[in-house]
């Protein structure tokens, strides 16, 4: 457990340092989302509940793939399930993780949208 004082506006005291355990945690979870398919799949679940089929057709990837990838992040708890019928029908189960991807993502774009095009950034423009 981190222990720190924290306010509304950010961290207002020194904090301790995570334990080991909570590093290789959240090691593990930040090596889960590293691969591209995966990251999109929970992009794709925190917009909405989706079966495999259709995270399939929206994120490219062939079924027996998208399945194994949700096998893993099911693993982690990061996805959950429930059948409908024969469908299975797969939802974000961590929400903080989600934010946290969330941002990074969003500021990501943000920053390529400003960047100059990669053409002037190699000539120093």
């Amino acid at each position: 457990m981190v222990k720190s004082v924290e306010g509304a506006g950010g961290s207002t005291g020194a904090a301790v340092d995570p334990s080991a355990e909570v590093l290789a945690e959240a090691a593990g979870m930040f090596g889960l989302l590293a691969s591209p398919p995966r990251l999109h799949i929970v992009w794709a679940l925190a917009q909405g509940e989706s079966d495999v089929s259709g995270l399939a057709e929206r994120v490219g990837g062939a079924l027996p793939a998208i399945s194994q990838h949700l096998s893993k992040l099911k693993l982690a708890g990061l996805v959950r399930s429930r059948r409908e019928g024969r469908r299975v029908v797969y939802f974000v189960d961590d929400p903080d993780t989600v934010a946290v991807m969330r941002t990074l993502v969003v500021q990501l774009a943000a920053r390529e949208a400003d960047a100059p095009p990669a053409r002037l950034r190699r000539l120093g423009g």
